[in-house]
């Protein structure tokens, strides 16, 4: 990625320490603070699965018994080891039954006792990370094996409500050149406080997120990788009150990519701040052992806000995510930052607006994989004028250099799109990136791209200041983003959020950040797609 626009790198480099700042707090507030999902993803974690006969997870009951206990200002792991084996329990299914049957006494142990069950969790857990460490490996090897598509990748979206539905349209985009696939949840899921289980046949304009979906999508397009000579990859998402148990899951059964941004369910979803914010710390230490790509939610705010306007909204959000990626562990190759293309198509001069926009991003983020979003807002029940408008932002992404591309739909604003609407638009991105694939080398941006992406940074380093000053919970119950409203003390899930005490331990966070770092390389060459240092 050849730099265009003459960035003053004093004011990038203000920029990323205002974001540092901006974030530190909360940062704080995670380190010091633990929630219900966190505690049962230690547990998924551990090797608890399965749901009891109304379909409530077993890490739901346990956690809930315990809680009831002990409470889980200490962690979950004490007191539930402890009783294992105190009761001599085989496993945490067997102490998890006898729990929700009220036939099991927890306590906080002290001393030996306490020692013997941080060990025997210590050693349960790591287990667990075993696992997400050969998934790793084997994507790897898998991609050694195959091959890596061409970029930018190609990101298309499937979600019947049916997992077997699912798996048929994943496949058939794969063989029209997907390479990745997006699998939505079900509306609503996000406000589930518990994660389903099993293969799911419902859902509302998307397919349930659970263990048993992920495994069977992951196998299928396995199958479809070893066909086409490349590795495709599966997206799901990794957000809402299950936040850390959904990215724990992915990390077992090797999704490659997940959306993972808090913001999404605050803004959109109404979950508290404060929760979100603690279990996406977890969550995303998670994804940095996987290997696993986050995509952020920047996109979602030019929904609800002007593009134009709100534009630099999307960088100052885009530094912060940075930072809390960066963090909690993420190399710079894992962060697939959001923005879109949705500038209304009236607006004089729309086009050079999106290059500016998009030619920023990338400057400020060489060496992240950038996931670029199609026109949404003003799509339309003109197919044509739709067709078209995905035509442009096509071309946009190629001239840029985005990395991951999700195609637009012309059929966008009027049904779910059919089989032959996603082949028409996997056509337009093959037919952009044949015919101008490499007008990115010769576009030379002029002084009307350049000075407005100097106006969105210079505004972006502005806002920043100004959430510095106030702090970044106080910036989002102002409507900063996306113009809707959240206070800290409001939303769904604040219940959830428990104050570490003293002594606390969680073997998962222990196990994860006493580990050596990640490989400096991604497990595919996907430096050689984007450009630049991973690091």
């Amino acid at each position: 990625m050849t730099p265009k626009l003459n960035l003053d790198p004093a004011v990038v480099r203000e920029a990323r320490e205002l974001a540092r700042r901006a974030g530190e707090p909360v940062t704080r507030l995670a380190r010091t603070h633990t929630t219900v999902s966190i505690e049962r993803a230690v547990l998924r974690l551990a090797g608890l699965d399965g749901a009891d006969s109304d379909g409530m997870p077993w890490v739901n009951r346990l956690a809930d018994a315990i809680a009831d206990a002990t409470g889980l200002e200490h962690g979950i792991a004490l007191p539930a080891w402890d009783a294992m084996l105190a009761g001599g329990y085989p496993n945490l299914r067997t102490l998890a039954e006898q729990a929700a049957a009220r036939q099991v006494k927890f306590r906080l142990p002290a001393g030996e006792e306490a020692a013997a069950a941080r060990e025997q969790a210590l050693r349960s857990v790591r287990q667990g990370l075993a696992a997400v460490d050969a998934q790793r490996a084997l994507r790897s090897a898998m991609i050694a094996d195959l091959a890596d598509p061409p970029a930018p990748w190609i990101y298309l979206i499937v979600a019947t409500g049916d997992i077997y539905e699912d798996i048929p349209q994943a496949q058939a985009a794969a063989r029209e050149g997907a390479d990745v696939i997006a699998v939505i949840r079900s509306t609503g899921q996000s406000l589930l406080d518990y994660v389903p289980e099993g293969a799911t046949r419902e859902g509302y304009a998307g397919t349930y997120a659970t263990r048993k979906n992920f495994a069977l999508m992951r196998a299928a397009l396995d199958a479809t990788s070893r066909e086409l000579g490349r590795y495709v990859r599966l997206t799901n998402y990794a957000s809402g009150l299950c936040m850390p148990e959904i990215a724990t899951l992915a990390g077992l059964e090797r999704l490659d990519m997940m959306l993972n941004d808090c913001m999404y369910g605050i803004i959109f979803r109404d979950i508290n701040p404060v929760r979100t914010f603690i279990d996406q710390r977890f969550s995303r230490q998670v994804h940095a052992r996987a290997g696993i790509v986050i995509n952020t939610g920047e996109d979602n705010y030019l929904t609800t806000a002007d593009a134009v306007d709100a534009a630099h909204t999307v960088v100052v959000s885009q530094l912060l995510n940075e930072y809390f990626a960066r963090e909690a562990g993420l190399a710079t190759w894992q962060l697939g930052l959001g923005h879109a293309f949705e500038i209304n198509p009236a607006v004089p001069d729309s086009f050079l607006l999106e290059l500016a926009h998009a030619q920023l991003v990338r400057e400020l983020f060489p060496g992240a994989p950038l996931k670029y979003m199609p026109p949404t807002k003003h799509m339309t029940g003109n197919v044509f004028a739709g067709y078209l408008l995905d035509a442009f932002f096509n071309l946009c992404g190629l001239m840029t250099d985005q990395s991951i591309l999700l195609v637009g739909m012309m059929t966008e604003g009027i049904h779910t799109p059919f089989l032959s609407d996603r082949d028409l638009a996997l056509e337009n991105v093959r037919y952009v990136r044949a015919a101008a694939g490499r007008l990115g080398a010769s576009f030379q941006p002029d002084s009307f791209v350049t000075g407005r992406a100097h106006q969105v940074l210079a505004e972006a380093v502005g806002l920043l200041r100004r959430i510095e000053a106030d702090g970044l919970l106080t910036a989002i119950a102002d409507g900063t983003f996306g113009v809707t409203k959240r206070p800290p003390d409001g939303g769904r899930g604040l219940d959830g959020v428990i104050e570490r005490a003293d002594g606390y331990f969680n073997p998962v966070s222990e196990a994860l950040e006493s580990a050596p770092a990640g490989p400096p390389r991604p497990d595919s060459p996907l430096s050689a797609i984007i450009g630049g240092d991973p690091e």
